[in-house]
């Protein structure tokens, strides 16, 4: 049976691509006050960013129960006796936690692996699609699984923000902490670094960062796969995506938005690219 390939909605892997590679999205949830949504089920994208900027309730974010991953568990049981589960990093989230716990309730027999990425958006992404792909070619749990373990170091986010002030508010700033002091008048470029973000450097202006974003791309030489993501500036993304096409083929770059709940600590103007390094390189 085909091992069926689990993740989480800050993965930033779009309907279009989960239901194209056959992988399942276990949705986090995003609040403003006592309105509660399931990330991209009850509310898109555009909603979420449009009351982000107008909505005087700051939003809050909550991980999904053991009892969502069960109940996701129990229905893929029924298809394979082999699944694979990859969550953003631990250091973000209690997501990983509540899909490793979830593991002992399951019904049917099934053998779960559950892992760690220590990332988030596409650098968790990149990495899901890559194990679906394997698996679509029948390798089974422990290949996909090793490979996932292989792909991770070669997975490089590096983000742009326009402020931290949405990461601060938040409690994601982890390793960035030393930026605070300037965010109103730089522009940070962040990573992540052993689960959580980092500082990579700061810059002056929003087109010194989308520079930063292609020179980074530039910067490896064997590249195995590519994904551009904008919070709120299509526009920016697509002229990212168009001189990226002299780096790596245009139409392989993946494209996506960044969720509401990574949204929530990225603020509105972030971009993000996702290098997937070649493997062996």
């Amino acid at each position: 049976m085909t091992v069926k390939i689990v993740t989480d909605s800050l993965s930033d892997i779009t309907s279009d691509i989960a239901q194209g590679l056959g992988i399942t999205i276990v949705p986090l949830t995003v609040s403003f006050g006592r309105e509660s949504f399931l990330d991209r089920v009850t509310m898109t994208t555009d909603e979420f960013y449009y009351r982000l900027a107008h909505d005087p309730i700051w939003p809050t974010t909550t991980q999904p129960s053991p009892g969502d991953f069960v109940n996701i568990y129990n229905k893929l049981a029924k298809e394979t006796d082999e699944i694979l589960v990859v969550t953003l990093s631990s250091k973000l989230s209690g997501t990983y936690e509540s899909a490793l716990s979830a593991r002992s309730l399951v019904e049917k027999e099934c053998r779960i692996e559950v892992i760690d990425s220590l990332t988030v958006a596409m650098g968790l992404g990149l990495i899901v699609i890559a194990a679906a792909k394997a698996a679509q070619a029948e390798a089974n749990l422990d290949e996909v699984a090793d490979m996932v373990h292989r792909a991770m170091p070669r997975s490089h986010l590096i983000a742009y923000f326009d402020t931290l002030k949405y990461l601060a508010k938040g409690g994601r700033i982890g390793k960035a902490q030393g930026l605070l002091g300037a965010m109103l008048s730089v522009k940070p470029i962040l990573t992540v670094k052993d689960g959580e973000m980092a500082e990579k450097t700061k810059l002056r202006s929003r087109a010194a960062g989308m520079d930063y974003l292609y020179d980074s791309v530039a910067g490896f030489a064997h590249i195995e796969g590519l994904a551009v993501e904008h919070a709120t500036t299509p526009d920016d993304a697509d002229r990212l995506v168009e001189r990226l096409g002299s780096l790596f083929p245009k139409e392989c770059i993946y494209r996506s938005t960044i969720s509401p709940v990574v949204g929530t600590y990225a603020g509105p103007n972030a971009m993000a690219i996702t290098i997937l390094e070649a493997e062996g390189r």
